[in-house]
């Protein structure tokens, strides 16, 4: 298949999928007498699984590692399940960030009148030298 119906079995946008390719992330897709790309169902279970990796937060190397464990038929479950409570533990430390973000926000918010005047809390905070 060509790449605009390999992006569409994929859930993968053109583009992404030639980004993939230029950083050796997948495979360089054959080509066809014309020139185009093309994709067997073996490369599109590939673009699959790093849009289904993506979609869960993990980042192009991690993508990268969870490939090479995919296709490696002597793999160890315990790997993966590493990297993913790794990625559990990074998105429950930014939930936390923003959480935090969230909090000195609305403390700003709090702190601000709002009215016509030029007086303002949250731009003076903004403005003030970290301690």
């Amino acid at each position: 298949m060509n790449i605009s119906a390999a992006a569409r079995a994929s859930g993968l946008s053109s583009k992404t999928i030639r980004y993939y390719e230029e950083i050796a992330l997948i495979p360089s897709a054959a080509r066809a007498d014309n020139g185009y790309r093309f994709y067997d169902e073996g490369a599109v279970e590939g673009l699959r699984f790093v849009q289904h990796a993506r979609q869960v937060g993990f980042s192009v190397e991690e993508c990268r590692q969870l490939l090479q464990l995919y296709s490696d038929s002597s793999r160890h479950s315990a790997h993966a399940k590493e990297l993913v409570l790794e990625k559990c533990q990074q998105i429950e430390l930014r939930i936390k960030e923003l959480r935090n973000m969230n909090r000195m926000l609305r403390k700003l918010a709090e702190q601000c009148s709002g009215d016509e005047g030029p007086e303002c809390a949250i731009l003076d905070e903004l403005g003030r030298e970290q301690r």
